[in-house]
């Protein structure tokens, strides 16, 4: 294999990559993405998009996934901190609802692939992060479907989160272990369980 290592993590389809980084007294060179080594790891998604969010400390997005046109994503870190988490949704998979998470930062490096049908959400642990992703199909809009981050179904274990569950997705109660305030949109405060998406 080439510049990169692969490691599968407990739920099939979730994939940790690590770059091989070229660094010296100047700074440091790898590649983030080649195409060669990834199928020569098994990985043979093909990419249509690059996508790049900034957001603060204590912001918390998420649970997303796409409803009819699902997307792989291979994301990654480039400023900051933050807990990565994909949520398995595929219909009949032995690991359906139950999670995986992974600190990315621009220290480690490491970027982190979820297959079509997860969820995915991230909180923000450095005072800023800068998130990048690459995916294998295109926004539509209206498509977007989402989870409660806080849903005890699936009971995410959010690294640093202070808080108590009171029944709704709602980041009121919740703050970082410094004080930070959690912080979603009005969007993501209004996503259902598990349970309650998927009912029928």
């Amino acid at each position: 294999m080439g510049q990169i290592k692969v490691e599968k993590c407990p739920i099939e389809g979730l994939y940790i990559i690590e770059p091989a980084v070229h660094g010296d007294s100047r700074g440091y060179f790898m590649e983030t993405y080649n195409q060669n080594d990834m199928h020569e790891a098994g990985l043979d998604m093909v990419f249509v998009q690059d996508n790049q969010s900034m957001s603060t400390k204590g912001v918390l997005r998420g649970l997303h996934f796409q409803k009819e046109y699902p997307q792989g994503k291979l994301v990654r870190v480039i400023k900051g901190r933050v807990f990565d988490v994909a949520v398995d949704l595929r219909a009949g998979s032995k690991t359906y609802g139950e999670w995986f998470g992974i600190e990315l930062s621009e220290e480690n490096k490491k970027q982190f692939y979820i297959s079509e049908g997860f969820a995915h959400g991230f909180l923000v642990l450095s005072e800023t992060a800068e998130f990048c992703y690459k995916v294998t199909d295109f926004y539509h809009p209206g498509d977007e479907g989402g989870l409660a981050w806080n849903d005890p179904e699936i009971g995410i274990n959010w690294p640093h989160l202070e808080g108590e569950y009171c029944g709704t997705a709602d980041s009121a109660g919740y703050s970082l272990d410094d004080g930070t305030a959690l912080n979603l949109s009005e969007k993501d405060k209004k996503w259902l369980g598990l349970k309650e998406t998927f009912k029928f």
